[in-house]
């Protein structure tokens, strides 16, 4: 039996600062009237989980206001500056806690925004619970990333991350479990001016068929 999306909890890594971009990320342009990250926020609503997280740490009250109406979890990760693992564990520990919301786990980044909810609907289909599955993005180096499913039983796992890894270290430790999919098209993260630059003519394209 593959996983219900009402099942999945999406956790969106929204923390960092943002360095080689020189400006707040997440809150540049994309889409019509919309955010990297709010159109991150849009992809994962569209598989209708059980719950979206949105963890953020730098800039946290100039982007909480832009997200405070959307029906989200926002926290605030305040070892943000420790790297990514510290955002993955911080959602961890608040699902851990909150037995009533617990679900299978889907992470995924603010800044990859040629993810779509198809995407995220076929690697959901491609989930098996209960059966230590983990579903990660295969990338033209065979390296594992996010977009990325894991089943519950790794939960308390997830909330031992601690640096800038993210989930490296645990796909690693399990690669004999894990089963890939891969992305329908290039799936750049926009780091630096230039990559945004270089993908916002896409993403007005495409926004304008």
């Amino acid at each position: 039996m593959n996983a219900d999306a009402s099942h999945i909890t999406v956790i969106i890594l929204a923390a960092g600062a943002s360095k080689r971009m020189g400006t707040p990320k997440q809150l540049l342009e994309w889409g019509k009237n919309n955010t990297l990250l709010g159109y991150a926020v849009d992809t994962a609503l569209g598989i209708n989980p059980s719950e979206v997280i949105v963890v953020l740490g730098a800039f946290y009250e100039q982007i909480e206001n832009k997200l405070k109406d959307l029906p989200i979890t926002i926290l605030k990760n305040e070892e943000w500056r420790s790297g990514l693992g510290t955002s993955i564990a911080c959602a961890a520990q608040y699902i851990l806690e909150s037995p009533e919301k617990i679900s299978n786990i889907l992470i995924m980044l603010s800044d990859q925004p040629f993810v779509t909810s198809e995407y995220l609907n076929n690697m959901c289909s491609e989930f098996v619970p209960n059966e230590k599955c983990i579903i990660a993005s295969s990338y033209q180096n065979r390296a594992f990333g996010v977009p990325a499913f894991f089943d519950i039983s790794y939960l308390k796992e997830l909330t031992a991350l601690h640096d800038d890894y993210g989930a490296r270290h645990l796909l690693k430790r399990h690669e004999s479990l894990i089963k890939t999919l891969h992305p329908p098209r290039e799936n750049p993260d926009i780091d630096t001016p230039e990559d945004y630059k270089n993908n916002f003519n896409t993403n007005f394209l495409k926004n304008t068929d």
